[in-house]
């Protein structure tokens, strides 16, 4: 009895010690917490159930997605860059890869009355007629690659090639199903219509075989050895790729500049643009679904941005005519060509020597013979290449000479340094102290010119007039107009590369008496030739310095302007009445019949030419070479283009100005009337050119056609032509817009039999 009072005690006692440790409080508090637990489960559980039931489908696809199971890349179309009127300068064109999976064929599920081997043989058999892989590759392949899923056999196969075979499966396929169709029509008592279907369906198939031996020379007999039934679904298939085609070869190579491997832009717009000409690529994604099995989702690819340029093709062609001409009269280190719109900065052709084809770029065969390429080591190589590549008219500098001397005067004028009824005595140079010794600064009529006006000096281009004139604006005032002009500053046109000559400008500090004296007419500081253009085009059209550039717009692929690019005013640079002297100056610098008149050869009949030659000694002096250059607009009274031509290093007469001065009147002569801009009345037009049709298609190493320009400005494998401007024998095609020269022409011997608004040719 005393024991178990003892127990009852203890137990009792132990309960006692419990209960107070849960209070009110806290039992409240824990059945809070349940209740909350209890919540979240239920929510995270009704979550699962939404996701699993309503939803599976999407975090399916999103979890797959992001697992690289079965997927392919789905590639982007780089946009196209044409020229201002919408020729295609550059494109991408669609190619086919060539890929087999091995573990299809490898597993195959096999009837008893078939074997394995003759699924792989079907296989090898069509790759060895449709591609020419040899069967003994094929089988190499899917022996020592048996579980790959992607093996890619040829690259950049041709959309002919890829046709042919896909039409082969496909004729093969529907025929299976036609035969299937007609067994159950008779068995419905429609024969007769079902016969009409199958004399139509053979009659398509015909013709798809017979394009399909034309396009990749696959006889009837060989296709016929071809066993579609046994190559299992998916076991050759094709990968869709692009690349990039010049439809005009080396035509504005230096603007378009060239692709890399990756769509990586170089050089040209192609480089400058390169984000906005690429896109997205896309994806596709197989994944398995419990209802249907293996199914795939697509993410599309976004194709880039097309780049519309100011240039024009067939201002362009006239161009690289005149250089290609040059460099087979006479070489050069260097020659380049720039023609711009003066009053809005737009590039309208640029070119520069040596060229490339952006098609081949590394192709040196034209240059070097395979022996001294392989003597090359890759710095040698890679200094090659730069120089093939980079782009005279903005990559370089040099010392412009004469072609300064408009910019002096202006200078002086607009200061007040000097006035127009100033005169200078020109006794063939000045001596002045280069902080060495006294020397003597030519002019280059050594005997002298005499008592000469401002107007007189810039005619003659007279150094030492100029050089007196240099003196009067001062170090200072001189520097400042420098810069003002834009020497030593990028212009910012929108091409890579672009040189600044910061380094290669006078300073206060490296300016004397003597480098202002020869700064005056142009030696002792660089520039390059977009410089040069901006800053001679604010002369002539009133004083106005735009920002020179190359594209008018980024367009989608839908044609929707993405972004325009307008006309950018930088700066005023000269008053309005000091450029209208310079500019009638100009117009005598090149009419005048005076004796010392240095700009005849660039004139051109029934038009009003003004411009100044440049003749630079390069460095070291006395060594005999120099750079020679013309830059001259038109017409006179309402410029309307600018052309700038620079030689560097000519072979022959290297300080013969002459040379570039009739190139740029060559090029002026048939750029005016294709700007429409008429000769004056009762001159007689110059007609030593004429309008034919030319086929300069792009063509294969076979001589065939690869893709010719359309009328809308796409590439087109038909080899159709249009008419288009062809000059002593240089071939030449279109891009001009229809309807784009009026009924004025007549008077000028202009006929137009077929009423296209084009040209037939002109009258005699």
């Amino acid at each position: 009895m005393a024991d178990k009072t003892q127990r009852f005690k203890y137990k009792k006692k132990r309960k006692k010690k419990i209960l107070p440790r849960i209070s009110r409080f806290n039992r409240k508090k824990m059945l809070i917490t349940f209740c909350v637990l209890l919540a979240l489960m239920c929510g995270l559980i009704g979550r699962l159930i939404v996701i699993n039931v309503y939803n599976s489908d999407k975090y399916t696809k999103i979890v797959l997605a992001q697992m690289d199971y079965d997927s392919r890349t789905i590639p982007f179309k780089r946009g196209d860059i044409t020229d201002r009127n919408g020729t295609v300068l550059a494109t991408s064109e669609k190619v086919y890869n060539l890929v087999l999976d091995p573990y299809v064929i490898n597993n195959v599920v096999v009837s008893d009355d078939q074997t394995l081997q003759e699924y792989k043989a079907a296989v090898a058999n069509a790759l060895q007629v449709f591609f020419d892989i040899d069967t003994a590759t094929t089988y190499r392949i899917l022996e020592e690659q048996a579980d790959s899923r992607y093996v890619v056999l040829q690259k950049e196969l041709p959309y002919e090639k890829y046709e042919a075979y896909q039409s082969f499966v496909n004729a093969d396929e529907e025929s299976e199903e036609t035969q299937a169709e007609e067994t159950i029509e008779t068995t419905a008592d429609s024969v007769t219509e079902t016969e009409a279907e199958a004399e139509t369906q053979i009659e398509t198939e015909t013709e798809t075989e017979t394009q399909a031996e034309t396009a990749v020379s696959v006889t009837a007999a060989e296709a016929a050895t071809v066993d579609v039934s046994k190559i299992p679904t998916g076991a050759i298939w094709f990968e869709e790729d692009y690349i990039r085609k010049y439809p005009y070869s080396s035509l504005a190579a230096d603007v378009l500049g060239f692709t890399n491997s990756g769509n990586v832009g170089t050089w040209g717009l192609e480089g400058y643009y390169n984000n906005e000409l690429n896109g997205t690529d896309g994806r596709e994604y197989g994944y398995l679904s419990d209802s249907t099995g293996f199914e795939r989702t697509t993410v599309a690819a976004v194709n880039g941005y097309n780049v519309v340029s100011t240039i024009d093709l067939n201002i362009q062609r006239i161009v690289e005519k005149y250089l290609l001409q040059l460099e087979q009269e006479q070489e050069s280190n260097n020659a380049g060509v720039i023609v711009a719109d003066p009053n809005t900065g737009e590039i309208l052709a640029m070119a520069s020597t040596p060229t490339f084809d952006p098609n081949s770029p590394r192709d040196l065969s034209k240059y070097y013979t395979d022996a001294q390429v392989e003597a090359m080591s890759d710095e040698e190589l890679v200094d090659v290449y730069n120089q093939l590549w980079r782009n005279f008219c903005v990559n370089d500098t040099f010392e412009a000479g004469s072609t300064v001397k408009p910019l002096t005067i202006g200078a002086a004028l607009d200061e007040g340094s000097i006035s127009l009824t100033d005169t200078y005595l020109c006794d063939g140079g000045e001596d002045l102290f280069d902080g060495v010794e006294i020397q003597r600064i030519h002019c280059h009529n050594r005997s002298g010119h005499g008592t000469v006006t401002v107007e007189e000096a810039l005619m003659w281009s007279c150094n030492d007039a100029l050089m007196q004139i240099g003196e009067k604006i001062g170090i200072t005032n001189m520097l400042s107009y420098h810069r003002l002009f834009g020497f030593g500053s990028q212009t910012g046109i929108d091409l890579p590369g672009e040189a600044s000559g910061a380094g290669l400008v006078f300073t206060e500090e490296t300016m004397g008496e003597f480098e202002l004296a020869t700064s005056s007419f142009g030696q002792g500081f660089n520039m390059t030739m977009v410089q040069m253009v901006a800053a001679f085009s604010s002369i002539v059209n009133g004083g106005h310095y735009y920002q020179p550039h190359i594209v008018k717009e980024i367009t989608s692929e839908t044609g929707e302007v993405v972004r325009s690019f307008d006309k950018v005013l930088v700066k005023n640079t000269l008053s309005e009445e000091t450029c209208d002297f310079l500019k009638e100056s100009l117009y005598k610098t090149v009419n005048d019949d005076g004796i010392y008149t240095t700009g005849t050869a660039a004139r051109v009949e029934g038009y009003s030419i003004g411009g100044k030659t440049g003749t630079a000694e390069k460095l070291p002096r006395g060594s005999g070479k120099y750079v020679v250059s013309f830059i001259g607009f038109a017409p006179v009274e309402d410029p309307q283009v600018v052309v700038y031509v620079v030689v560097d290093e000519l072979k022959d007469s290297q300080e013969d100005s002459s040379v570039p001065t009739k190139m740029a009147g060559d090029i002026m002569n048939e750029v005016l009337p294709y700007l429409q801009i008429f000769p004056e009345s009762g001159t007689q037009l110059d007609t030593s050119y004429q309008w034919t049709a030319q086929e300069t298609a792009e063509t294969d190493e076979n001589g065939e056609t690869i893709a010719a320009p359309s009328e809308t400005g796409e590439t087109e494998a038909s080899g159709e032509t249009e008419s288009s401007l062809t000059t002593d024998g240089v071939d030449d095609t279109s891009g001009y817009t229809e309807n784009a020269y009026p009924d004025e022409w007549a008077q000028y011997g202009y006929t137009d039999e077929d009423g296209d608004g084009i040209p037939d040719q002109w009258g005699e």
